[in-house]
Order: C-alpha cells, then structure tokens, then sequence
C-alpha cells in the first residue's frame, strides 16, 4: 500500500500585509507569518501522529520551490523526523532546538508544485513583470539551503526540470497537479510521500481522484491522503510495478478541506 499527502502550504505574510509584493525583487515569492511557521510545525505533528495511528509513515518530502512551501515543508519535515516519540511530540509547541533524526526523510524541490502560474493566483502586480521574468527562483542550492544537511536528494531528477510557464489556465494547471502527483507516486512507488504545495494542487488532489466533487475551501495547511495498492512484476529486473487507482480517503472538514458532491468550478488561491 502507498499513502500520498499533498498540504498546502501556511499562511502567507502578502496575505497579512497587502503592500508586501509592491515593495520586494520577487513579488510571487512571500515568506510565511509566525502564525504561518506554527501551523506548519502542528500540522506536521499531526501528520505524523495519524500516519502512526494506520501504521505507516512518510519517507520523502516534495516540495514547490516557492519560499512559502519551502518553509512549510522546513517545519513539516522537523516535525516528522522529531526525536520525541509522537506522544510527546504533540506537546511540543515550537520547533525550535528539537532533536531531528534526519535519516528518516529525504527532500527535494520539484517545480511541478508550482503555484499556478497565471494572473488568477499571482494577482495583478505580479501578471505586470512576469512576462520579463527569465529568472522566477535562485539556483537550487539556495532553494535547498533552508533544509538541514545531508536531507537533500541530489539523485532525484525533478518531473518538471523548470518553473511551468506563464499565463497557464486554471485548467491546464490543475490537470498539471494531478498528473505530477501521479508521476512521483509512480517515481516512489515503495515511499510514502509528503508533497508541499498550492492550495489549487491540494483541491486537485481530491477532484482528480474522486470525480464529481467541488471543492468550497483550502485552508493554510489543509492536506488530503491519497492510497493506492501496487505490487511488484514477478522476475522484473527493471523494477516494474502494477498499481491501482487512487483512493481518496480525506473526509470533507476533516483536514481543512471543505468538498461536495456537486460539479462546479473552484479556485482556492
């Protein structure tokens, strides 16, 4: 059986102050509010305390390149690799000087995770320099920096070797979330993932995989959890694997996810 999280990531400092993307190089890129690195760390200990309830647990973590997802997924990532077994975990309330026993997890950036690339997410200041933009993120040894040492995969190729372009539908981006999460799952297929992401790829996480269902609200650090059974091929020297189909098993309102059986257009920003 592989369990596939897919959580949006904390609440975003241009959120709490409006005026921040007019006066900063990278307007697309808000770091998130101290409320925002708190609700990544609980959660992350909630993650963990579940998975530990159903008998598994997370082996890698990927991430969107976007600084919000990358501080999320910081805290997460301390939060699953945690010394304090989850009993005491749970009452921890800051990150801070926890022992990490970070053999536990790899990480690594993927672009796919993208937030959507379009004037409906990134809002009008940014959809004004984005077409000049040759350079959206710093090179990735920066990117990986906020994790601790040794935690990086340097082995894994990314599903998107580059930031999506501009100016992609919701649609397109959307079908994007689902099929990267497909391809990781796909790429991992013995791992558990945690994937750190957009609001609008945890909505797909849920509507690409249990057709029929609107998604009303995301909330800073809502996570859904996806299962699937797979199995080896039999004398496969390639590793060759069959798999089933997804299994959604969040309920609505359970894990800051808000869905219902009803066919209309969504958005969560």
């Amino acid at each position: 059986m592989q369990r596939v999280v897919v959580m949006r990531h904390g609440d975003r400092l241009d959120q709490a102050e409006p005026l921040w993307p007019a006066k900063k190089p990278r307007p697309w890129d808000p770091p998130l509010t101290d409320a925002g690195l708190l609700r990544a760390w609980t959660v992350g200990k909630r993650i963990r305390a579940a998975a530990a309830a159903d008998g598994w647990a997370v082996h890698r973590v990927l991430v969107s390149p976007f600084l919000r997802c990358r501080q999320t997924a910081e805290r997460a990532f301390a939060a699953l690799c945690a010394v304090p077994d989850d009993a005491a975990l749970l009452a921890i309330e800051d990150a801070a000087n926890v022992p990490l026993d970070t053999s536990r997890l790899k990480v690594s950036i993927e672009y796919g995770l993208s937030e959507m690339m379009n004037t409906h997410a990134m809002g009008s200041i940014v959809s004004k320099v984005a077409p000049g933009v040759n350079k959206w993120f710093p090179d990735m040894p920066e990117l990986e920096a906020i994790f601790p040492d040794g935690t990086i995969d340097h082995s894994a190729e990314p599903i998107y070797p580059e930031v999506p372009k501009w100016e992609e539908s919701i649609l397109e981006a959307r079908s994007r979330y689902a099929s990267v999460i497909k391809a990781l799952a796909d790429k991992y297929p013995h791992e558990n993932l945690l994937l750190v992401t957009h609001g609008e790829g945890v909505g797909a996480s849920v509507s690409y995989f249990e057709m029929g269902l609107e998604i009303y609200d995301v909330e800073y650090c809502a996570y859904s959890v996806l299962e699937r059974q797979f199995a080896m091929k039999a004398g496969d020297e390639q590793g060759g694997f069959s798999a089933g189909s997804f299994k959604v098993l969040t309920k609505s309102d359970t894990t800051g996810i808000q869905y219902a059986p009803v066919s209309e257009s969504w958005f969560v920003g």
